[in-house]
């Protein structure tokens, strides 16, 4: 029998709806994507991301990342745990072997003479085994078993976080690529608006006030090139430690952003209670619960009397030749019970410091789903609010080309001052910026987006469990088009 609670699946203490944030973009995007959206769970990175080149790297990373290595590590810790606890369900046998000589003296021999006596043993022996009558073996393997299987989904939970890591790592070093090639062709221009300034104030067609604030834009969009210079190579740092080995990081050895729709597939955000079934972070705090309530049982199953059995059975004589004589047989057999009666107050603490712990559990469990929430509600905002920043600032930099572009002519015939060409000049280049920057924001969200749904996780490969009458193995079963209910069991994710 158990003594540990019935295990019910906490009700999700969230809306059973996204927000209203999750429809559509109320602007059209430039480049729609052709590609109807698919559940994230179901979708691979290598489905989901179509450049060639972030494939690679994220491939990279998967083989050599040392976080996802050290996780790897401690599933198989995890794994070993839950062996060593398993092996206390069976007996232990071994064979052993003994032989004593001894010789007494006269006054403790009961002849009054000094002897000499010996005694060989050979047998097979059972050493202490607890029979399980209420079950604590059972629940403490059981609790191994799912921290386990919590560990094995924590490293699921970290394979894609890497995934979204080095995709948004590479989607920034793209991103100031642009913004380099952007500032650097206002340097070049600004170079060149320079050279004619500085011949004209020489002749004294222009003032020496406009020779400098064209000094000035150069200048600022100069250093605007030495910063972004080096967020670049802190990203290009950051690029280096995911993936694991070296790589190129240069300029020349990645893609300009082009094209952002193709970059990846649509996905459809499901309802709120598919993220039980396919955010393994969720899936690692309900193992963890479950966990908690075998620790439970183990703990109530203290209480009860501890039988235990202990036996040999082999051949014994005084002299070594006459081990395997007829007669020599030997046997033991010695059982014990152990009933608990006073313990200054250690099971009872033990007992509540258990229940305690699954209240912990359950708060944690709660807490990773409302995190999961709002993960999927920021991705889904940003995914639809971006979208239109983007259309309105592409328009927005279109007006501002063709502001500086009149300004710079109405200065040249003399009908405005040079102050409206600079702040013409200096309002493009923050949009050009603004722009791109927005851009790979919104990629960045579709990005977040598949993380948080558990992109790949119906795909991942999950923990192997030693088969055998006394193990619980996860039962897992192909995934239907319909999402379960919030307060319905997890089937696909449960140890049976």
């Amino acid at each position: 029998m158990s003594m540990a609670p019935t295990y019910e699946r906490p009700a999700a203490p969230v809306a059973n709806i996204w927000t209203s944030d999750a429809g559509p973009s109320s602007v059209t995007p430039a480049t729609p994507s052709t590609v109807a959206p698919q559940p994230a769970s179901a979708l691979d990175w290598r489905e989901y991301f179509a450049d060639p080149q972030l494939r690679s790297l994220i491939e990279t990373a998967l083989a050599n990342n040392r976080d996802l290595r050290v996780a790897l590590a401690r599933v198989e810790q995890a794994r070993a745990v839950y062996g060593i606890q398993r092996a206390d369900l069976f007996p232990s046998a071994g064979i052993g072997a003994s032989g004593t000589r001894q010789r007494l003296p006269g006054d403790l021999s009961l002849t009054g003479n000094p002897y000499i006596s010996s005694q060989y043993q050979v047998g097979l022996g059972l050493s202490t085994w607890e029979l399980d009558f209420w079950g604590r073996i059972r629940n403490l393997k059981d609790a191994a078993l799912d921290d386990y299987l919590a560990s094995d989904a924590s490293r699921r939970a970290l394979e894609l976080s890497l995934i979204s890591q080095v995709a948004q790592t590479w989607l920034s070093l793209r991103e100031y690529d642009e913004r380099i090639a952007l500032a650097q062709q206002t340097v070049d221009s600004r170079a060149e608006s320079l050279r004619i300034f500085t011949r004209r104030e020489q002749v004294g067609s222009t003032s020496k006030l406009d020779l400098t604030e064209v000094t000035t834009l150069w200048q600022q969009a100069r250093a605007l090139v030495t910063q972004l210079q080096q967020q670049r190579a802190a990203q290009a740092h950051a690029l280096q430690v995911l993936v694991g080995i070296p790589i190129d990081t240069s300029p020349q050895a990645l893609d300009r952003m082009a094209d952002d729709a193709s970059l990846m597939r649509d996905l459809d955000p499901g309802l709120p209670s598919s993220l039980l079934e396919d955010r393994p972070d969720i899936i690692a705090a309900e193992y963890q619960l479950r966990a908690a309530h075998a620790n439970i049982g183990a703990a109530r199953a203290a209480f009860f009397p501890q039988i235990t059995l202990t036996g040999s059975v082999g051949t014994a004589s005084s002299a070594l030749d006459g081990l395997f004589k007829a007669g020599s047989a030997a046997w033991s057999f010695t059982p014990s019970i152990n009933l608990p009666i006073f313990q200054g107050g250690r099971l009872v603490n033990n007992l509540d410091l258990a229940e305690a712990r699954r209240v912990e559990s359950v708060a944690n469990y709660e807490k990773t789903i409302q995190g999961a929430f709002r993960d999927v509600a920021d991705a889904l905002s940003a995914r639809r609010w971006l979208a239109d920043q983007v259309t309105i600032l592409q328009a927005t930099q279109d007006a501002q080309a063709e502001r500086a572009r009149l300004a710079k002519l109405r200065y040249d015939h003399g009908a405005a001052a040079f102050l409206e060409v600079l702040d013409a000049q200096r309002d493009l280049l923050a949009i050009e910026q603004q722009t791109v920057q927005t851009r790979r924001a919104l990629l960045s969200a579709r990005v977040s987006l598949y993380a948080a749904l558990g992109g790949g996780s119906r795909l991942m490969p999950a923990a192997g469990v030693p088969a055998g009458p006394f193990a619980r193995t996860p039962r897992v079963v192909e995934p239907t088009p319909a999402a379960p209910a919030a307060n319905t069991p997890n089937t696909a994710q449960t140890v049976q």
